[in-house]
């Protein structure tokens, strides 16, 4: 390559930094972040000699797929990693950021970041808005528990949350001051339950439809949030070398501190996706307790 350029993305606009082959700066200027001022910027930039590379950031996908499509070569590089080349320098500005972005790309001292596609964004955006919708559902519903207390009503330990509000409503309705206070926030509730409902619906097809999900829902203990959550967060299994370093690409292997004669192992790394760790929790949870359920009524038919 003839030439690296570095981009330091904000929401609003791109800082760009032209370096050639041997580190010497050609040039740089701020524009938005937008492809086609991106591309006008880089008009006098040989596509085919030119690199460009930036952190991973939420608006890794939008640069990616756009300069990719236009003929760059691009790359997104892992923002720990960048981090850390960044903070030898001693001024933080964004030009100083893009030209460091630059050198990094051009020293090749990085690790790629893969662009999940839009399919994959697709069910990550489908789950995380009815896990949003239902955490609200919740909170309203600990509001309201937490307010009959003031007034010496107590809620059993466990309410379903679909007939929740058919235990509440009644008591509500029962005393004016609750009713003018909380009958609006069940209304809330009720509106924000009925959004969940229809986007559980969402991701149960979603995952019926999909080539893949049906196989892990074949799983005990699987079901269709979990096999969507894994789907998405993978992607494409070609990019693991070995089924070994999935469990660590998701924080699921213990973390490492080896110096000298030091050599401590210690909890799980926690890298990577949230999510995927706690549903891949819950998924061998279920299976372990289907395991002992199953184990328990055999020694009790045979015992």
């Amino acid at each position: 390559m003839d030439y690296f350029l570095g981009l330091d993305v904000s929401l609003r606009s791109v800082t760009v930094c032209v370096i050639d082959a041997d580190g010497k700066h050609v040039f740089e200027r701020a524009v938005a972040c937008e492809i086609e001022d991106i591309l006008v910027c880089l008009r006098d930039v040989p596509r085919r000699q030119c690199r460009i590379g930036f952190e991973s950031g939420a608006m890794s996908q939008h640069l990616y797929f756009g300069l990719q499509a236009a003929g760059f070569d691009v790359v997104c590089m892992e923002a720990r990693q960048v981090n850390a080349a960044l903070s030898a320098m001693r001024n933080k500005t964004d030009k100083t950021d893009a030209k460091g972005i630059a050198q990094v790309l051009r020293s090749g001292w990085f690790s790629k970041v893969f662009i999940k596609s839009r399919e994959a964004n697709a069910y990550r955006a489908l789950l995380s808005s009815r896990k949003t919708v239902q955490k609200k559902c919740i909170d309203l519903a600990n509001e309201v528990r937490g307010l009959f207390w003031i007034f010496g009503l107590r809620l059993p330990s466990r309410v379903d949350q679909g007939s929740f509000d058919e235990r509440v409503r009644p008591m509500i309705e029962a005393d004016p001051d609750l009713s003018r206070a909380l009958l609006p926030l069940l209304d809330a509730r009720a509106m924000l339950y009925k959004t969940y409902r229809e986007l559980d619906r969402r991701v149960k097809q979603a995952a019926s439809h999909d080539a893949v999900c049906p196989r892990f829902m074949a799983i005990p203990g699987v079901g269709p949030i979990a096999a969507l959550t894994f789907r998405a967060a993978v992607d494409d299994p070609a990019r693991f070398t070995s089924s070994r370093t999935v469990a660590a690409h998701f924080g699921l292997t213990p973390r490492r501190y080896q110096s000298g004669e030091m050599d401590n192992p210690s909890r799980i790394s926690k890298a990577g996706d949230r999510d995927v760790r706690a549903t891949l929790y819950a998924a061998a949870n279920a299976m372990m307790m289907q395991s002992v359920a199953s184990s328990e009524i055999k020694s009790g038919a045979f015992g």
